[in-house]
């Protein structure tokens, strides 16, 4: 596919887990959309097989071999939402990039909307199911786990799970995902200067096939909170957080054996049997450890975590593999 003239280009990256039967009307839905927003958009779309058991390559493959619109990427097995999305970044070249669920509950005729919100200075828009098509079960701990998202990042967005999201270039240039990393974007992007905007969208009922994400996956989610707290807080200075930490405990630990000290000065002995006192020498210990953890994890300051994920793909689409080599000729 060739980007003519001041078109501006679409990328579309799609994730899929056995949604064969909405793969091509899906398809046909985002082309649809942006030819109907004029001849100043193009668009293209990337699809990643996440180790679907059923007919998904086939159908996203011969799609890719009959439209050069549309690409295809089949991984080895089921790597999870974040490694897929990051395969297809790596195949992106629009100037704003889509992510959307593949199955149909996510309504294309909303890009022009997330166009708008881009074209008025943010660098990534968010989407915001504000009324689910969605049981009780997941609509509740959904609902507890953005409210306390956005009270500790402090980003005020209401629905950091929604998969319908679009992002400037240089947003998806600037961050490499891992673990279950795909619903922090937002939060990493803030963390690099980047503005965030939120629009409501429609959230279409599920009519094929079922969820593939159960409760599991908030714990798994908020224990990636953690690190993205911990790595966009403290990655810049973790000799602040380890020093604070042996601070804390030295400080602690150093008061408990000077009011020991104080009672045997007094004549209140014996002081090494009692349980304050082994509590006294171990906070001190710890804080030796932290902040010598601080000094090292100096050295190790600003590295970032890199995944290969060329080595999960078992299969790319003709035009992909085509693409590449073209890119390549031009290096």
């Amino acid at each position: 596919m060739t980007q003519s003239g001041d078109s501006r280009l679409l990328s579309f990256v799609i994730p899929v887990k056995d949604e064969q039967a909405t793969i091509e009307l899906l398809a046909a839905g985002i082309l649809d959309s942006v030819r109907n927003m004029g001849g100043n958009f193009e668009a293209e779309i990337i699809f990643i097989d996440d180790g679907s058991i059923d007919q998904s390559w086939e159908i996203m493959n011969k799609l890719a071999a009959s439209n050069d619109n549309i690409f295809a990427i089949r991984f080895r097995k089921n790597f999870g939402k974040a490694l897929a999305l990051e395969a297809g970044f790596r195949q992106t070249r629009g100037e704003i990039i889509f992510t959307m669920d593949a199955d149909l509950q996510d309504d294309p005729n909303e890009i022009p909307k997330f166009i708008e919100a881009v074209d008025q200075g943010v660098d990534l828009v968010s989407g915001w199911k504000k009324r689910r098509n969605d049981p009780v079960s997941k609509r509740l701990p959904s609902w507890i786990f953005n409210k306390v998202t956005s009270f500790t990042t402090s980003i005020p967005l209401h629905d950091f799970n929604c998969g319908y999201k679009c992002y400037r270039r240089e947003v998806i240039d600037s961050i490499h995902l891992y673990g279950d990393m795909h619903r922090y974007i937002p939060v990493l992007a803030c963390d690099l200067g980047y503005r965030a905007g939120e629009i409501e969208v429609m959230h279409h009922p599920r009519r094929h096939g079922k969820s593939k994400f159960g409760f599991e996956r908030y714990t798994r989610g908020l224990i990636d909170l953690l690190t993205v707290l911990a790595t966009t807080r403290w990655m810049s200075k973790p000799g602040h957080l380890f020093g604070g930490i042996g601070l804390v405990s030295g400080l602690s630990g150093g008061g408990i054996l000077v009011y020991l000290t104080i009672l045997w000065f007094l004549g209140m002995r014996p002081i090494g049997n009692r349980p304050l006192f082994f509590l006294g020498i171990l906070l001190c210990i710890l804080s030796v450890q932290m902040m010598a953890l601080g000094i090292i994890s100096e050295f190790f300051i600003k590295t970032s975590h890199t995944n290969d994920v060329d080595i999960l793909i078992r299969e790319k689409s003709s035009n992909i593999i085509n693409r590449s080599k073209m890119q390549k000729d031009k290096q």
